[in-house]
Parts: C-alpha cells; sequence; structure tokens
C-alpha cells in the first residue's frame, strides 16, 4: 500500500494469462457500492487519480475504487498479438480483474473507450451494473472525432521533458479546453507519459495507433444503440464536453429519449474527454453515485 498516495497496486491474470494492473483506492465497504474507473483507448489509471481519491475518501460514503490499466497501458503487459487490442477482448479482462477482487457487481465509470467496453460489460454480465457514468462517450461515435483521435495519435511529437510534454499537450488540445488551467494540463502530461533515460514518452503500447489505421471514416461507424437500449433500467449520468467532437449534443439528446432517467452534464470549456477531477464534477459524480445507491 503506497499510503502516501492513496492506493494500492493490485496485478492479476488476464484470460489468456497476460498480467494486467489496476489501481485500488480505499476499503470494501458493504453499505456502499465500490466505484470501477476504465479510461480511454492509450489511457490508464492515473487518469482517475484524483477523482478516486475524493470517492474513497469521503466522510460519509467512502467508496472502494478500482481504477484499471487495460492490456498494453501503463503498468499492464503489453500484448504481442495487435488483435487483442479490442473492446470485447479488453471488457473480459476488467471482469477477470472484478473476479479476482472478489467484486460482483458495483457502480462503473467509463472515459471514452471505457464507456465501450461498459456497453459490452451490459451485454456479458448486466447484474454487475448497478450504475453508469459515461465520460463523453455514447453508443454513437461521430467519424470525425475518431479520425481526429487518430490524427493525433500519428503525429505525436516526442518531447524529451515535461515541460516539452506540456507544451505539445497545450499546442495539440488547447482549442478543444480553454477553460484548463495550467495545474490541469501538468496533471495530464503526469498521466499520461513515463520517465526513461531517453526522456519521456507515451505511457501504452505503440501497436494501439494501428488498431485505427483500418478504420474507413468516409463510411458510418457501427453504433452500440440495442447495447445502450438493455441499460434502460440502470441509473446513468451521461457527462458530454461543450466542445467535444466525439458525442454530438444529438446523440446525447437521443440517449435521454431513449433512457428518459438519464442524468447528464455538459462541461464547458472542455472537449473530449471533460477532465473528471475539475469544477465540481467529483462532487456531482459522488452525488449520483449516492442516490442511485440509496435508491437501490
Amino acid at each position: 500500500m503506497s499510503s502516501a498516495e492513496g492506493f494500492s497496486d493490485f496485478f492479476y491474470a488476464a484470460p489468456d494469462g497476460l498480467r494486467l494492473h489496476a489501481r485500488i483506492y480505499g476499503e470494501a465497504n458493504s453499505g456502499h457500492w465500490p466505484v470501477v474507473c476504465l479510461p480511454g483507448l492509450t489511457r490508464n489509471a492515473r487518469d482517475f487519480h484524483d477523482l478516486a481519491l475524493y470517492l474513497s475518501q469521503r466522510a460519509d460514503t467512502a467508496r472502494q475504487v478500482v481504477a484499471f490499466d487495460y492490456r498494453g497501458r501503463a503498468m499492464s503487459a503489453y500484448d504481442p498479438e495487435i488483435a487483442h487490442y479490442n473492446v470485447g477482448v479488453e471488457a473480459g479482462d476488467v471482469l477477470a480483474g472484478l473476479a479476482a477482487l472478489g467484486i460482483d457487481h458495483a457502480a462503473f465509470i467509463g472515459t471514452s473507450r471505457g464507456g465501450l467496453i461498459i456497453h459490452v460489460l451490459g451485454a456479458l454480465k448486466p447484474a454487475a451494473l448497478k450504475a453508469i457514468v459515461l465520460n463523453d462517450i455514447g453508443p454513437a461515435i461521430e467519424a470525425e472525432g475518431l479520425a481526429n483521435i487518430r490524427s493525433y495519435l500519428e503525429r505525436s511529437l516526442k518531447p524529451k521533458t515535461f515541460h516539452e510534454a506540456l507544451d505539445a499537450q497545450r499546442r495539440t488540445h488547447g482549442d478543444d479546453f480553454p477553460a484548463l488551467s495550467h495545474a490541469d494540463w501538468a496533471r495530464m502530461v503526469g498521466a499520461i507519459h513515463r520517465k526513461t533515460d531517453a526522456g519521456l514518452i507515451p505511457d501504452f503500447d505503440p501497436a494501439l495507433v494501428d488498431t485505427l489505421a483500418g478504420v474507413d471514416f468516409s463510411k458510418p461507424l457501427p453504433d452500440l444503440w440495442p447495447q445502450f437500449d438493455a441499460l434502460a433500467a440502470t441509473p446513468l449520468l451521461a457527462i458530454r464536453g461543450g466542445k467535444s467532437k466525439l458525442l454530438s449534443a444529438a446523440t446525447l439528446e437521443d440517449m435521454q429519449k431513449r433512457h428518459p432517467g438519464m442524468d447528464t452534464i455538459t462541461v464547458s470549456g472542455q472537449g473530449h474527454a471533460p477532465f473528471l477531477e475539475t469544477g465540481d464534477l467529483p462532487q456531482r459524480i459522488a452525488e449520483f453515485i449516492d442516490k442511485a445507491n440509496a435508491r437501490h
């Protein structure tokens, strides 16, 4: 346990034997659901650090929080088979991690790809999902947004120092995130890089970028509306960045129509995907989960 940082490292075996990692914040509490945090395509458990501390240390409703590193990200092993970097395999990895931890149900928070994994989990093990927070993701994604992600990953710079990395992130994403402070950008840079003798490098398997190479953005992207409709009875909070290119306002409206009980938050001055530790988002997420837990 790294008491100074507020979490412990947990390693477990994927169904195919790959060594995977998650961070565990707080202690199991029989009165309160645990929270499972699932990051974006090339992101990792560090994205949720501040939110996880908040959720795990609240005086009245402290919850255990589990934040996963998918295979090929951060402290999880890289997979030599690129085809295994897909939402279905990663959903199976999450279920294996939860089984290893003895967690049979939880509130789930999914950013981008993490939200797609939640849709798959709803089909594989619906009883596990007690409440859902989707961060800038829905059952339909905009081709423009996915193309933008592929573009900046393919042309990503190779900064040697923290300050170079911070400047690169601001130049790449600044127009989409005018609301962020210097401290916000610094946390982002720390979350997505690791230090090596050659300088900072992105903390994910470079082969992940290749998984987007074959996407034809001139054709409609597959959607997950049937899987989303199956979540109609599950308490749901959908967060959208006001400047998001991946989750459109029209899709958010359609989600609301199909899930009338869904709560929504639009985050001004942020794009894809909003930083969940900023503004009043931690409090609003906690209150949403508390309310769902109390109703249950």
